[in-house]
């Protein structure tokens, strides 16, 4: 397999989050050590730094969302970011932050090519400002990269809606988070959807079924990695507890079997905060794993 060129960014924001924390994850990770440990499985690493830190702060909805406008900023900027580091010549990998930064990556990426996003996260972030019992926008990703909720974010990129349905699957989360109106939405638009448990017992199998829809709707596939996606009670670097999630492995034999693939041209990690993790284990396994996955080599044997 050809080396991957590797852009790196970090997005340390909890602007669009229920609370702060996920903002110190970039740090977390460069900490740990992710340059070296992509750069001695021989990929090739451009460090495009860091955008500004945007903590969350407690504010009041207001058409149905909370602190919008930063969301819309940060959104902006990484969407501006990700668009340097594809002229560049470099795969963008980026750090974050809370979820909302998909956006950005997804619009950044769809300037110069037809993109699908792999969503593998613990929810399907199908909530909408009118149905939302928190106005967290954290929850709201999808809704906003199908078209709807705030315009601002919705319309971030070249064309509205960002993606299509044709070019989504949603992949990892857990049924239960759902509520009807979710379902309705999912069910409705025909949403390709492969839950945790689906991934639990046939996770190679579900994974290249789920690139070879998008690599038929799309030039190039973004995977979102939320931390999330895995149990919680196995591994609590999630900002948000997830109790059907995946175990570790699980998690990142799929993101390995993601990765492989030469469609991937982009990455976005999520959600962890390194508050949960006081000695650092947690987050340097997520590291040993994203770089494994981007050097498309087996993992370690555990």
């Amino acid at each position: 397999m050809k080396s991957r060129r590797i852009g790196l960014l970090g997005v340390p924001t909890s602007a669009g989050s229920h609370n702060a924390g996920q903002e110190r994850a970039p740090e977390a990770f460069r900490s740990a050590g992710i340059v070296t440990e992509l750069e001695s499985r021989g990929v090739e690493v451009f460090d495009f730094g860091d955008l500004e830190t945007a903590t969350h702060r407690p504010s009041q909805r207001e058409a149905g969302v909370r602190d919008a406008s930063r969301v819309v900023q940060v959104a902006t900027q990484t969407r501006d970011k990700v668009v340097e580091i594809a002229a560049a010549g470099y795969q963008p990998v980026v750090l974050g932050g809370d979820c909302t930064i998909t956006i950005g990556v997804v619009a950044g990426l769809s300037a110069t090519r037809s993109v699908g996003l792999l969503y593998f996260d613990g929810d399907a972030d199908l909530n909408t400002p009118e149905l939302s019992g928190s106005g967290v926008l954290d929850t709201m990703g999808i809704t906003h990269l199908l078209g709807g909720g705030v315009r601002e974010l919705a319309e971030l990129g070249d064309r509205t809606p960002l993606l299509d349905s044709e070019r989504l699957v949603l992949a990892g989360f857990d049924p239960g988070e759902l509520d009807t109106a979710q379902w309705q939405s999912l069910v409705s638009r025909q949403l390709t959807a492969m839950p945790a448990a689906v991934l639990r017992s046939q996770p190679e199998e579900s994974v290249r079924r789920g690139l070879a829809h998008l690599t038929a709707a799309a030039e190039s596939v973004v995977v979102h990695f939320d931390v999330d996606v895995i149990d919680t009670g196995a591994f609590p670097l999630a900002n948000f507890p997830h109790f059907a999630g995946l175990l570790p492995d699980e998690a990142f034999g799929c993101l390995q079997t993601m990765c492989v693939s030469p469609a991937v041209e982009a990455l976005v990690v999520t959600e962890a905060n390194p508050g949960h993790d006081p000695d650092g284990a947690l987050v340097a396994r997520v590291v040993e794993a994203v770089a494994t996955a981007l050097a498309g080599v087996p993992e370690p044997a555990r």
